[in-house]
């Protein structure tokens, strides 16, 4: 598209925001925020005309790419059919929506709960669960991020979770990672089956008759790019079942094509008893979120109040958006094409970058998933900026991105790569020169 620069009109918006909107996550004093102005496939624009590639899907969310014709149109056919309705009446938009999610996953899971994000969907999960055990206590990685609600906030791991621990009942453990390996491991092997058996001893000392839900993110997202090893997930399965525990996928992150398949944990060919979803659904055009159920859960209800309910669940606008955006992804190879960037174009790409700059001390990723884990000395690991926080090195980082056109998506001392599903390969060749570009520059921080 042709996007024609209007500065003024940057500025009113601008002074708009700062004015009047309060800002996630922020000190609001200190607020320069970008004003976005227009966006189309994998970039979007400033109103002074300054193009980026988004290789941060914005928040990891826009797997579709921005303003997809397709989505767009299922959302103004809908809008003039019926915006909204309330949840206790059916209507035809979320039945449809339902019935293509259901059919993403095992036979077992027919039934969907519609929230309005990934957050409220990790919460009503959650309750499930713990109606369904009699069970209390939820398990969860350190290295995660599950949403800003109650209990998803204490289910997260990352420092986000200190200043919010209201709720209660949650208890934390450690993921695989063999990078920075909490168990001393050497290989995969060694790193899953450690961190299984640590799982395993959690479980025992918190008790087993206590637990009724341990909460992943099949591929953990904000916390890494952490990719399982093989055996990781089928390890934890078995932990689940020999327990009754109620394993929950979040798939806020990883869904809908992120890691080359339709949810992350097919690819290792694992059924969780309650899946999460959010973000890549429908590509945040619309907010929805929702829970995928199995039978023997959504049984648990059948004749048993579920005690929770949202007034926008399966909002007709949403529901059509998802409609849109999966059959969309299903006409156009969608889901195809991000394993097919992740297999030749971005994992062959991005080592590369780890074997020429030193400062990238491992990249690791699926699909267009990956991350790349920066340190000051390959042989110590340090990272190039501390867990919670920043550096300079990471702050120039970010900005010689954006000098070249390049929107990255940077947490603690990692950069992640994650471009929308639909990036071609000269999209993600050029992403990957700006690159090459900027830790040429950043470099100089490495000290090893």
């Amino acid at each position: 598209m042709e996007f024609t620069a209007d500065p003024a009109e940057g500025k009113r918006v601008y002074d708009l925001d700062r004015a009047h909107v309060f800002h996630s996550w922020s000190a609001q004093g200190a607020l320069n925020p970008m004003v976005i102005a227009a966006a189309e496939g994998s970039y979007f624009w400033d109103y002074d005309g300054n193009k980026f590639l988004d290789f941060s899907s914005q928040l990891v969310n826009v797997n579709i790419g921005h303003q997809h014709p397709k989505v767009v149109k299922a959302i103004q056919d809908q809008a003039a059919k019926l915006s909204t309705i309330a949840p206790q009446h059916a209507n035809a938009a979320r039945g449809a929506a339902a019935q293509l999610i259901t059919g993403l996953v095992a036979d077992n899971m027919n039934k969907v709960f519609f929230t309005n994000g990934g957050a409220d969907a990790v919460e009503n999960a959650i309750r499930m669960a713990r109606i369904h055990t009699h069970k209390h206590k939820v398990l969860s990685f350190y290295r995660s991020y599950h949403g800003n609600t109650g209990a998803a906030i204490a289910a997260t791991g990352d420092p986000r979770r200190w200043p919010n621990e209201y709720a209660s009942q949650h208890v934390h453990f450690f993921g695989p990672y063999l990078y920075r390996s909490a168990f001393w491991a050497a290989s995969e092997e060694q790193e899953s089956e450690r961190a299984l058996q640590h799982l395993e001893q959690v479980i025992q000392f918190e008790g087993p008759s206590t637990i009724g839900a341990i909460l992943i993110e099949s591929v953990v997202g904000t916390a890494g790019v952490l990719v399982p090893p093989a055996g990781y997930l089928a390890g934890l399965r078995a932990i689940c079942d020999k327990h009754g525990i109620v394993m929950i996928a979040d798939e806020t992150m990883s869904g809908f094509g992120r890691t080359g398949a339709w949810f992350a944990f097919q690819n290792w060919d694992v059924k969780p008893d309650l899946i999460v979803f959010a973000k890549g659904s429908n590509s945040g055009y619309v907010p929805v979120g929702g829970v995928i159920i199995s039978d023997e859960i959504a049984a648990t209800f059948d004749t048993r109040v579920f005690p929770g309910g949202l007034t926008y669940s399966g909002h007709p606008l949403a529901a059509a958006s998802i409609v849109g955006s999966i059959t969309a992804m299903k006409e156009e190879g969608i889901v195809e094409n991000a394993a097919s960037i992740g297999k030749n174009i971005l994992g062959p790409g991005l080592r590369a970058l780890q074997e020429k700059h030193p400062v990238i001390g491992e990249a690791r990723g699926l699909g267009v998933f990956w991350a790349l884990d920066l340190v000051t000395n390959r042989e110590t690991r340090e990272p190039l900026a501390p867990y919670g926080g920043t550096s300079p090195a990471m702050n120039e980082l970010i900005a010689e991105s954006k000098k070249r056109g390049l929107m990255p998506f940077a947490n603690f001392n990692r950069m992640h790569v994650v471009p929308p599903c639909t990036v071609t390969e000269a999209e993600a060749k050029d992403g990957l020169a700006i690159l090459d570009e900027v830790f040429t520059v950043i470099d100089k921080h490495y000290v090893g």
